[in-house]
């Protein structure tokens, strides 16, 4: 929760007219910023303390449809409000955006003011808080992929989505050259966040025409959740600035690879790092092994919190650098789980099953749930596996449809311990949504396919 903004720095610059509006934020379950745009002097004088949202912010799809059967919010009930607090240790500037500081909230019930227990940020403070209940701090660091386009969105909309040409024509993985050519945005992208006080390491071509990875500094889980918002928030405005248009679908194209986003998971205690033992072969320490352990056992369970929509699943396809086996190995980019840093005390663990669409408070709950959780049982960990995983016999595969994650999500029950079982539902409900607006929908394929044919 660092932000570069104190209170007091905020009303020296309301005063001399730097700051003019500030923007109050909460995280969606599609890990969004939706909020209110203030006046400054409002906010200072009045706002400071709370606002108030309407409570389906924590209830709709991609599209901001309102669907039934949630219990939290509904048409029955009248769709209420909650209160935004804003989080004062998260301001920060926006340096991209003129006269413009950015606060994000937290929501709480509007009668009794208790924490709204499935909204992301408060889902993973509770796993954050399960930790330091056991010494622990969590450090964590994700890496965003995206795509970079040549048109802007509102063209690419009303074109239907049909001419999505990438800005770059080569596969750019690490090419100075070929990503001299996405400076335009790429580098305000970095500055400006910086700016903001996201501490941004670099950024880099991926493997793919004209996709891009934006690597930020590791920080307290809390943190890196926040960073990673912002900096995706940012990465589209800045885009869009700019006449371009980027995407963080996790597959755009059937005959390209897709985006991820791994996270990278290590433990500290008494400020020193809890996952390194310098006597072990790895160096990799018993509680390591264990946390690493519960991500395995456990993988299936929250696969959803890291592939959340029906498009996630066209990602893991063999050969693509995206898993397809619930295995983990020593540097090795064909696992679901990859060993980084061995023997230092930098060890940690990377989780690839996640997709560039995912949301980081919640992705980073499941994945400290099912951690503490391998720690509490005391589990052991196998052998890691080698070779090329794509082709290991006798392991767990991930998921492959959203239905089949769902099912998973459902009957967990790690995950209902670890969030309650009224967070559970809710999440249930939103991917029972999912694939129930995607099962009507007659597609392009099933047209081209069977129009004459059929």
């Amino acid at each position: 929760m660092a932000g570069n903004l104190s209170l007091e720095t905020l009303k020296e610059m309301a005063a001399t007219g730097e700051i003019d509006t500030v923007l109050v934020a909460l995280v969606d379950m599609q890990g969004r910023l939706m909020g209110k745009r203030f006046h400054v002097s409002n906010f200072i004088d009045h706002s400071i303390e709370e606002t108030h949202c309407c409570n389906y912010l924590l209830a709709t799809d991609l599209v901001m449809s309102t669907p039934d059967g949630y219990k939290s919010t509904s048409w029955e009930s009248g769709y209420g409000d909650y209160t935004l607090k804003p989080d004062l240790s998260t301001l920060r500037l926006v340096p991209w955006l003129d006269g413009t500081a950015l606060v994000l909230g937290d929501l709480e019930d509007h009668h009794t003011h208790a924490p709204v227990p499935h909204a992301p940020r408060e889902m993973l403070k509770a796993q954050v808080k399960r930790l330091k209940d056991m010494g622990f701090d969590a450090m964590m660091a994700t890496e965003l992929e995206f795509f970079l386009f040549e048109k802007d969105y509102r063209t690419l909309q009303k074109e239907g989505y049909q001419e999505l040409v990438p800005l770059s024509g080569h596969n750019e993985d690490y090419n100075l050259f070929q990503t001299t050519k996405e400076e335009g945005i790429m580098r305000p992208l970095r500055n400006h966040l910086v700016g903001a006080g996201i501490p941004v390491e670099n950024t880099k071509g991926e493997a793919e025409i004209g996709q891009q990875e934006l690597n930020i500094r590791y920080a307290d889980a809390m943190d890196c959740a926040d960073n990673h918002t912002i900096a995706k928030h940012a990465t589209k405005e800045i885009a869009w600035m700019n006449g371009r248009s980027a995407s963080f679908l996790a597959k755009w194209a059937s005959d390209k690879v897709g985006s991820s986003s791994h996270v990278h998971m290590s433990l500290w205690k008494d400020g020193e790092a809890a996952f390194f033992d310098k006597t072990d072969t790895h160096g990799m320490s018993d509680v390591m092994k264990s946390f690493t352990a519960g991500l395995l056992k456990y993988a299936r369970d929250y696969t959803f919190f890291l592939a959340p929509y029906i498009n996630s699943y066209k990602r893991f396809a063999k050969g693509t650098f995206a898993p397809t086996k619930s295995v983990w190995s020593v540097d090795n980019r064909t696992a679901a789980f990859r060993l980084c840093g061995e023997g230092t005390k930098g060890v940690r663990m990377e989780c690839r099953i996640g997709g560039s669409d995912l949301n980081p408070y919640l992705a980073q709950a499941a994945l400290l749930a099912a951690g503490i959780k391998g720690i509490e049982e005391g589990l052991s960990l196998a052998a890691p596996t080698k070779g090329d995983v794509y082709d290991a016999k006798d392991v767990e595969e991930i998921p492959t449809s959203l239905r089949e994650a769902t099912e998973t999500l459902a009957g967990s029950t790690m995950l209902r311990e670890a969030f309650g079982d009224f967070v559970v539902d809710h999440y249930v409900r939103c991917a029972q949504w999912e694939q129930e607006e995607y099962d009507r929908v007659v597609t392009d394929w099933e047209i081209e396919r069977g129009f004459e044919r059929s």
